[in-house]
C-alpha cells in the first residue's frame, strides 16, 4: 500500500441484511471499474454469502478475507472483507431470517467499534431489514437509532443528500401522531443546531437554513393547526439569537422547490416522509443517508433490501456507491480543516 492510499479516509462499508439486495450493491460498487483506485474501504460482512454475490454476478472481483483493516491490501479487483458471521449458502434470498438479522447488526456493531477505535474514519451501509433484527431480538427502529445507542450519542439526526437537495429531520422511524407530539420547541433547535454544525464541517462557512412546517401553509397563521407558532417559531428565533441562519417556519409544499434552487442550504423536516419524498423524487438513485451528531460520520443508501429482487441481480448500487464516495468526502474535509 503507498503512502498515498494511506492518505486517503478508510470507509468501513457493512453488508447489510444477507438475504437482501445488500450484497449484490456492495459487490457491484467495489467491482466498477476505478472504484479502488479513488476509494479507501473494508467491507464488513460475510465472505460466504458476498462470494456468491459475486459469482451471482458474475463479476472480476476476488476476495482477501482479512482480520483487521491493517491486512487491508486496497488493491483494484480485490473487495477486503473482516468476515463476521458464517451463514450457510442456502440461505434464502428475500425472506426474513433471524440468523440474517442478527448478522446484519453484528455488521454494524463491529463497524462503529471500528470507527470509535479510530481503525476508520467513517462508516457506510447497505440496508438492512428491521423485522429481521427484531426477529434477532435487537429492538430498533433502523440504524439510526442502533449507532445512536452503540455511541452514546443523545442529539442525533437523519440527513438524507441528493445532487440539488439536503434535508434534516426533527422524527424519522415513529408512527405520524407520534412524530407530530415530537415537534416540541428543544428538539426544533437541537435539529436547526446540527445541521448548522454539519454543513460548516463540510465547509459551508454560513449555512442557510429553512425550517418546514408541520401543518399546511404552515398553519397559515393558526388556520391550520398551532403547532407552528407555538412550537416550531420560537425554535427558530432563539436560533437566530444564537447566530445562527435559520428562518421558517416555510410552507411545506413551496419550500423544497426553493431549495433546489439555491435559496437555502438544508430543509429541517418535520417528520419521516416530510423530507424522503422530495429527496427520492430529486435523485432516488444516488440519495444518501446521513447520520450526523455521531462521533464519526455514517453514511447509508437510500432504499431498502428489496427483497423482492434479491438474488435476480436486478439491484442498481449507483446509491452505495454515492454513500461510501460521500463518507470519504465528508471524513476528508474534517481531516483538512
Amino acid at each position: 500500500m503507498t503512502e498515498d492510499r494511506r492518505a486517503l479516509p478508510t470507509v468501513a462499508v457493512t453488508m447489510g441484511d444477507p438475504a437482501g439486495v445488500g450484497p449484490e450493491v456492495v459487490a457491484r460498487t467495489f467491482a466498477e471499474e476505478g472504484f479502488q483506485r479513488e476509494n479507501h474501504a473494508v467491507i464488513v460482512g460475510d465472505a460466504g454469502i458476498l462470494g456468491r454475490a459475486i459469482s451471482l454476478l458474475g463479476l472480476p472481483l476476488s476476495m482477501n478475507v482479512i482480520g483487521g483493516v491493517s491486512e487491508a491490501r486496497f488493491e483494484p479487483g480485490i473487495a477486503d472483507v473482516i468476515t463476521r458471521s458464517e451463514l450457510p449458502m442456502d440461505l434464502p434470498f428475500g425472506k426474513l431470517d433471524a440468523r440474517a438479522g442478527d448478522a446484519a447488526f453484528e455488521y454494524v456493531r463491529h463497524a462503529t467499534s471500528l470507527a470509535l477505535e479510530g481503525e476508520v474514519d467513517a462508516v457506510a451501509t447497505a440496508p438492512l431489514n428491521k423485522e429481521a433484527i427484531h426477529l434477532a431480538g435487537h429492538e430498533y427502529p433502523g440504524h439510526t437509532e442502533i449507532l445512536a445507542d452503540l455511541t452514546g450519542t443523545r442529539d442525533y439526526a437523519m440527513m438524507l443528500v441528493s445532487e440539488d437537495l439536503r434535508v434534516i429531520h426533527v422524527s424519522t422511524h415513529v408512527p405520524l401522531r407520534e412524530a407530530i407530539e415530537l415537534v416540541q420547541p428543544e428538539r426544533e433547535l437541537a435539529v436547526i443546531r446540527l445541521a448548522h454544525e454539519t454543513l460548516r464541517k463540510l465547509g459551508i462557512e454560513e449555512p442557510r437554513i429553512a425550517v418546514a412546517g408541520l401543518n399546511p401553509h404552515a398553519g397559515e397563521n393558526g388556520l391550520f393547526g398551532e403547532e407552528d407558532e407555538r412550537l416550531i417559531r420560537p425554535a427558530v428565533e432563539r436560533a437566530r439569537e444564537e447566530g445562527i441562519d435559520a428562518s421558517g417556519p416555510y410552507p411545506p409544499d413551496t419550500i423544497f422547490s426553493r431549495a433546489r434552487k439555491g435559496e437555502f442550504d438544508i430543509v429541517v423536516v418535520q417528520y419521516h416522509d416530510q423530507g424522503h419524498i422530495p429527496v427520492k423524487l430529486s435523485g432516488f438513485e444516488t440519495g444518501v443517508n446521513v447520520t450526523v451528531g455521531l462521533p464519526f460520520f455514517r453514511t447509508s443508501v437510500d432504499h431498502g433490501t428489496a427483497f423482492d429482487i434479491a438474488g435476480t441481480g436486478m439491484a442498481d448500487h449507483r446509491s452505495m456507491k454515492a454513500a461510501i464516495e460521500l463518507a470519504r468526502e465528508l471524513s476528508g474535509r474534517i481531516a483538512r480543516r
